[in-house]
C-alpha cells in the first residue's frame, strides 16, 4: 500500500531520495547521465541545485516504468514525485 505523506514533502529531499534510487542500478545510472548530459562531478556539485534536482525528477517523469518503480521503492505515489518536480521549478 502506498502511503501519502501526512505532512508536506520537502521536494529537494524527495529528489535526493529519487536520485539515490536512480543511481542504485548501474544501467539506469548510465542512462540518467547520458540523457541529462551530467558528469558524476557535476552531479555531486549540483546536489543542492533545484535545477539539477529537477532533472532527476524529469528523468523519472519521462519514463513511466522508472517513475512507477521509484515511487514504489520510496513508498509514495508517482503523483507525489511529479508534484515535487513542479515545486522545484
Amino acid at each position: 500500500m502506498i502511503r501519502e505523506p501526512s505532512s508536506p514533502v520537502d521536494p529537494a529531499a524527495l529528489a535526493l531520495q529519487a536520485l539515490g534510487w536512480v543511481l542504485s542500478d548501474g544501467d539506469r545510472a548510465e542512462r540518467f547521465l547520458g540523457l541529462t548530459g551530467l558528469t558524476p562531478d557535476e552531479l555531486r556539485a549540483g546536489l543542492g541545485d533545484p535545477a539539477m534536482l529537477g532533472a532527476v525528477l524529469d528523468f523519472l517523469a519521462n519514463h513511466e516504468a522508472d517513475l512507477v518503480n521509484a515511487a514504489f521503492a520510496l513508498d509514495i505515489s508517482p503523483e507525489t514525485l511529479i508534484a515535487a518536480r513542479k515545486e522545484l521549478s
